[in-house]
């Protein structure tokens, strides 16, 4: 369904732009967080939030800032313009990594020292000291003394020089004791400090990074707070009520809305504006960062893939990042790759469930698994494409042809050479990504650790139900005839709509497809 014509007039779309001024000044558009910034500041001091890359962190310390510095008149009709106490002002430290790539630890340390000479040079106070950690303590020191009013503290992407360089853990693990030495400072200058707001992408357990920081105080899975940065459903019906228009508002959701943090879901809001901007549907968030490294990690777990898109972790779990130990799941949830979908709780533990948060990552994150599975990024493109006409056209003989040769295109040394192509599930994740990076809906069924699997697919009024088997572990022609047997068919049959029973069936040794039978009620 196409949205209603706009009430409002058209405003500038802030594409890339993460500094409230501009924002405010120049007319265009702002979804006011300073509400929650108020919320934040009254309940608390010190606080830790991790969100995905591109999703309005900087803009929410910014917002931070000029609050804190009294600047009331870029808050004209926000929800802080009257909860917030104007009349007191404080002097703010902001530390951002989020520029430029640094290489190693001395990098890292100049760096440091410049942005600690900026904060000094404008709040107007001198540090003597000639340690890194002793001048970041005397700033926050001075700045209080100068003032007479304690020091707001802001750090921006904090992990960002360990995640630059995470695929070589000697350098990380420079980086990471580069900057524990600097926020263990704020350990000691509790009585200088008003405020602490630390944001980046990964959670790094505490004794790593922030030891002895034992009030800081972790919001990443706050209900109250999981609409913090991104924007509701509520805020695009609204707040970009003219930009509506012509989208398809179902296929907006469905492309860009489902991140969870255990409270409202949102929207990335990257992708919002370069919608709004560029009117088509396109993966522009995925786009900007290709995760080589988690493709690689999954590749070597030996992740089978139709599992992605429903793991379960504990909470436990999904908080534990380090150099050494990176879970799959946990750098999943914390790039934004996956999303909460259901939460289990007993006493003192809790489980969640993981999803894809909408169509752009799945249909993305596919894409990139198959480009590594086959050992070639330039295969995969022109299938897809075919394999979306073959099934408008319900063409059976051409999907058989279509996978058996897309299986004969991988080059013979990438098998021995690739883990992942000794899983037994390999050939099962080939073919669900296919569909997978189509956008497709698809149920899993039954999948068990040798990657047997019943995937249902559900395309333009028909019902495609799959089984996979490899002959070298059960008789041939059985794939089939299981789907018969176990009725994996039966719960779609209320839908009223043609089911197509298609048995799939591998060779390890033949490196393809050597069965395809296929049956219609």
């Amino acid at each position: 369904m196409t949205a209603p014509a706009a009430p409002t007039a058209r405003k500038k779309l802030p594409i890339g732009i993460q500094n409230l001024r501009e924002i405010r000044e120049d007319g265009h558009y702002y979804v006011d967080k300073s509400g929650l910034a108020v919320d934040l500041v009254h309940s608390g001091k010190c606080y830790f939030l991790s969100r995905p890359r591109r999703f309005g962190k900087s803009l929410f310390l910014d917002t931070l800032k000029q609050m804190f510095e009294g600047k009331r008149s870029l808050f004209h009709g926000l929800a802080a313009d009257e909860r917030w106490d104007w009349s007191r002002t404080h002097p703010v430290i902001r530390i951002s990594f989020g520029g430029g790539v640094l290489k190693d630890r001395a990098a890292l340390d100049e760096r440091l020292g410049e942005l600690l000479q900026d904060n000094q040079d404008r709040l107007g106070v001198s540090c003597t000291h000639t340690s890194l950690s002793g001048r970041f303590a005397q700033l926050i020191a001075q700045a209080h003394a100068q003032t007479g009013q304690t020091a707001v503290v802001l750090v921006d992407e904090y992990d960002k020089p360990i995640l630059d360089n995470i695929t070589d853990s000697a350098v990380a693990l420079e980086m990471r004791e580069g900057l524990k030495d600097i926020y263990s400072v704020l350990k000691d200058a509790d009585e200088h400090l008003r405020f602490v707001f630390i944001t980046g992408v990964s959670k790094f357990s505490k004794v790593s990074l922030f030891s002895g920081l034992n009030h800081l105080k972790d919001i990443t899975l706050d209900p109250r707070y999981s609409a913090i940065c991104g924007y509701t459903d509520a805020d695009v019906d609204t707040v970009f009520a003219p930009e509506l228009p012509g989208l398809d508002r179902e296929e907006v959701r469905r492309w860009y809305n489902g991140y969870n943090w255990l409270g409202e879901g949102v929207y990335n809001p990257f992708d919002m504006l370069l919608l709004f901007d560029r009117r088509e549907f396109k993966p522009y968030w995925f786009e900007t960062g290709t995760p080589t490294f988690l493709i690689k990690l999954l590749a070597q777990a030996q992740t089978f893939t139709p599992d992605i898109g429903r793991l379960v972790a504990t909470e436990t779990l999904l908080s534990t990042f380090d150099v050494d130990n990176i879970p799959p799941e946990a750098l999943m949830f914390q790039a934004g790759y996956l999303t909460i979908d259901s939460v289990w709780r007993i006493p003192g533990r809790m489980e969640v469930t993981l999803k894809y948060p909408n169509l752009e990552v799945q249909a993305s994150l596919n894409d990139s698994l198959l480009q590594y599975l086959v050992g070639n990024p330039s295969i995969p493109g022109p299938h897809i494409g075919r394999l979306y006409r073959l099934l408008q056209a319900q063409d059976f003989e051409g999907l058989k042809t279509l996978f058996q040769a897309f299986f004969a295109s991988i080059p013979h040394d990438w098998y021995r050479s690739n883990p992942m192509a000794q899983f037994e599930g390999y050939w099962a994740s080939i073919f669900y990504s296919h569909f997978a990076a189509l956008g497709l809906d698809i149920r899993l069924e039954d999948t068990t650790n040798k990657g047997r699997i019943d995937m249902a697919v559900l395309f333009n009024g028909q019902v495609f139900v799959f089984e996979f088997k490899v002959v070298e572990l059960v008789p041939e022609g059985r794939a089939l005839q299981q789907i018969k047997d176990m009725g994996y068919a039966d719960k779609y049959r209320a839908r009223g709509e043609p089911i197509h029973l298609v048995g799939v069936e591998f060779s390890k040794n033949d490196r393809n497809i050597v069965g395809f039978e296929v049956e219609t009620g």
